[in-house]
């Protein structure tokens, strides 16, 4: 029988009552391991008795990215330090960096959730994984090297950047599979058109990674590779690293280990949850992890929360594609707008192709304006492109509520990058 890393839990009941047992376990673990969290707990007046049923989560109190940076260097540190075996840190670009501690099972539950991630994108021992992220202090290269090791598949560790060798590995060594962000898919993607590579190369699949891909840009990468599938994979360094959730074949939206930590969807503002289909921020704590768990952590993360259950049949529940940051707002005209909605909106217009800029300028009038550069789709007419600009201009009036000049370029025109694209440049004065 081949391994599974799925749980065995045959409802949503009994993954609660899961939930409940390990969300005791963790408030135990804390306070008596965490001089950090056992004051705070105490403030709230929670004790390790206090938690009886799941609604007592309400009453633990939230934990930031602040105070991460405020405990450095071992922040949240609930075990003795002689029994941490590992250290990650964020990849954030300004200040010192968020560094979490691993136990060995915390290595363990990792590769374990990251397994069930390949597991559910269909990948088995006969595949070859081409692992093009980062490597180093940050989670991305080093985890997906676990979990492909762990269910067994051959791990190519290249790393990110470099597309002569990604290009060389893809038909020398044949791999199945190649894990990247999305922008470095689309590069690959219109490099191997452009080598004409794609009759000499076996990848039947993509799984893309830290930051977020529209339907249009997923469905020009798969053209031109000729793919049979791609998944959204996600995860931070606080909570394990990638790995932490999976969309499935169905994507209807992105199934998340329940059994390894709750999910909170709340409004950013009042903090209380948001109703099904409404968006909202992600706020989690762990259930396993021992050497720094997170209690209601802030992630900042914006999705969609998603009450139904998935068409699969799998019990883990889902959320929405992350949308972007709440700290990564845009007021434009005293209208609040997240990058994740370009990517929507301009996926549902026929004609686009999948790379644009939102460029903010505050001009001599003292007014704010907005351009939009979009990539038509190959091959479009200059008859078509007045229509195009037209349709983008009504979905942005009709759906984020704001005015935009519109500048259609060719596809290809935009950069391209190996690692994450930059779309939105604000210019206006801070």
């Amino acid at each position: 029988m081949t391994e599974t890393f799925m749980p065995k839990f045959v409802n949503l009941e009994a993954l609660h009552t899961h939930q409940l047992e390990r969300l005791k376990w963790t408030v135990v673990h804390v306070y008596n391991g965490s001089p950090f969290y056992k004051k705070r707990l105490e403030k709230a007046g929670v004790r390790p008795g206090s938690i009886r049923s799941s609604d007592d989560l309400k009453r633990l109190p939230f934990t930031t990215a602040d105070d991460l940076k405020e405990g450095y260097p071992f922040p949240l540190l609930s075990v003795p330090e002689s029994r941490v075996v590992r250290i990650h840190a964020s990849s954030g670009t300004t200040g010192k960096k968020k560094i979490l501690a691993y136990t060995q099972k915390d290595i363990e539950d990792w590769k374990h959730i990251f397994a069930r991630c390949y597991e559910m994108a269909g990948v088995t021992p006969m595949d070859r994984v081409q692992i093009a992220v980062g490597y180093g202090i940050w989670t991305a290269g080093v985890g997906f090297q676990l979990g492909c090791e762990r269910i067994g598949a051959l791990a190519i560790p290249v790393g990110p950047g470099n597309i002569d060798m990604q290009c060389q590995f893809l038909e020398d060594l044949q791999s199945t599979v190649i894990c990247c962000t999305a922008s470095m898919g689309l590069l690959m993607a219109e490099e191997i058109d452009r080598r004409k590579l794609k009759g000499k190369i076996a990848l039947k699949k993509m799984i893309f990674g830290s930051e977020r891909s529209g339907d249009a840009m997923r469905k020009r990468i798969r053209k031109l590779m000729g793919l049979e599938d791609m998944f959204d994979i996600t995860g931070m360094t606080e909570l394990y690293g990638p790995g932490t959730g999976l969309d499935c074949s169905k994507h209807e939206g992105i199934h998340y280990w329940a059994d390894y930590y709750i999910l909170e969807i709340l409004d950013p503002d009042t903090l209380e949850p948001v109703a099904d289909g409404e968006t909202g921020e992600m706020v989690v704590t762990t259930l396993y992890k021992e050497a720094a768990p997170l209690i209601r952590y802030r992630t900042r993360d914006l999705v969609q929360r998603i009450d139904r259950p998935c068409s699969c049949g799998n019990v883990l529940p889902l959320h929405g594609r992350i949308l972007g940051r709440s700290d990564d707002m845009i007021i434009f005209r005293g209208v609040n707008i997240y990058p994740g909605q370009f990517d929507q909106m301009l996926s549902q217009i026929s004609g686009v192709s999948c790379e644009y800029q939102v460029l903010l300028k505050r001009e001599e009038d003292g007014k704010d304006y907005m351009t939009l550069k979009v990539e038509c789709q190959a091959g479009s007419p200059d008859a078509l492109k007045v229509d195009l600009s037209r349709k983008i201009s009504d979905a942005v009036k009709k759906q984020l509520m704001v005015s935009c000049r519109v500048d259609l370029v060719d596809c290809g025109c935009l950069p391209r990058s190996e690692r994450k694209s930059k779309r939105v440049f604000d210019e206006r004065e801070q």
